[in-house]
């Protein structure tokens, strides 16, 4: 998707994908499972919003980077 990448949060997306695997590939962060969960979700695809966090803004994802380096 333009203008978003993976979340550079290691822990955070390793956590994501164990919950897509349990769930089938769907949204982990959704009670509910249909065909508009599967992800990357229908919310996301049409509103840019990802409740796991799993896709990021490309500014979200330099902010982390540059907040790592200078730690």
């Amino acid at each position: 998707m333009k203008g978003f990448r993976i979340n550079p949060d290691k822990k955070l997306v390793s956590v994501i994908m164990e919950g897509l695997e349990r769930k089938d590939g769907h949204c982990p962060c959704r009670i509910n499972v249909d065909d508009t969960t599967l992800c990357p979700c229908d919310e996301f695809v049409n509103e840019k919003i990802c409740k796991c966090k799993l896709y990021v803004p490309i500014e979200s994802c330099e902010k982390h980077i540059e907040e790592k380096e200078n730690a």
